[in-house]
């Protein structure tokens, strides 16, 4: 199976996106529509990271609140670094989606030791594990055709 290094290697858009914990949540919206996502790193002046921010944070810490998107800070909804799941670039795709669909959540930051390096969603992880399993259905099929006699 494969690791979370593989995909970060392989995915087609490599950059990761971020704010401020200062960031208005409005414009964390607005990036997020921008680049057709659905979260967000928050990384401090200093670059470190001390959150995510996800469309789940909105709707359930803003919308349902009755707070304003105009006036609430990313760092007021955002999950915090210390209730993040993190994943090493390690990691196997499995593990990922155990913990995926086990904690309900759509985005995994990648940490090598203390230094963040990407972030991975269920998207990346599904088109994995399709990729795979189509190789092994060509496999499979040139195995019964007999192109390995």
């Amino acid at each position: 199976m494969k690791l979370v290094k593989e995909i970060l290697k392989n995915k087609a858009v490599k950059e990761v996106f971020s704010v401020t914990p200062e960031s208005l949540v409005f414009n964390a919206l607005t990036l997020l529509a921008e680049k057709n996502i659905g979260a967000l790193m928050v990384i401090d002046k200093k670059g470190k990271v001390v959150g995510i921010f996800s469309e789940r944070d909105y709707t359930r810490k803003v919308i349902l609140k009755g707070k304003s998107s105009k006036e609430t800070k990313v760092q007021d909804i955002m999950t915090s670094a210390r209730a993040m799941y993190k994943i090493k670039p390690e990691t196997d795709i499995n593990e990922c989606m155990v913990l995926m669909t086990g904690k309900h959540i759509r985005h995994l930051p990648v940490f090598d030791g203390q230094k963040f390096i990407g972030l991975i969603s269920i998207g990346d992880i599904l088109k994995a594990v399709i990729v795979e399993k189509e190789k092994l259905i060509d496999d499979l099929s040139d195995y019964i055709a007999g192109k390995y006699a």
